[in-house]
């Protein structure tokens, strides 16, 4: 199986084109630094839900109530998961 597996990989790395880069060099500058810059905002907004949420937990526990906050806790978690996947994903595909 593995064997077959070798076969079929190598067959399509020497038959599927790879595409070529045609950008200027500025414009991939400008777009690199603008992509920073919203991965450093997600992360930071990533940080801030999850403290926030905590906090709600918190003040949740000491009035007595309980609420759904693991859920919130899980979507705040699953976002903070695509943002820092998203970058490596990209680069993994374009290059």
């Amino acid at each position: 199986m593995s064997a077959m597996l070798h076969e079929a990989s190598t067959f399509l790395a020497a038959n599927v084109p790879q595409p070529t880069s045609n950008a200027p060099g500025d414009l991939t500058a400008k777009v690199n630094l603008v992509l920073g810059i919203l991965a450093w905002a997600g992360t930071a907004a990533g940080v801030c839900g999850v403290l926030v949420t905590g906090a709600m937990m918190a003040i949740s526990v000491k009035r007595g109530e309980s609420s759904e906050h693991m859920s919130r806790l899980g979507m705040v978690l699953g976002g903070c998961v695509l943002v820092a996947t998203a970058g490596p994903l990209v680069q993994f595909v374009f290059n």
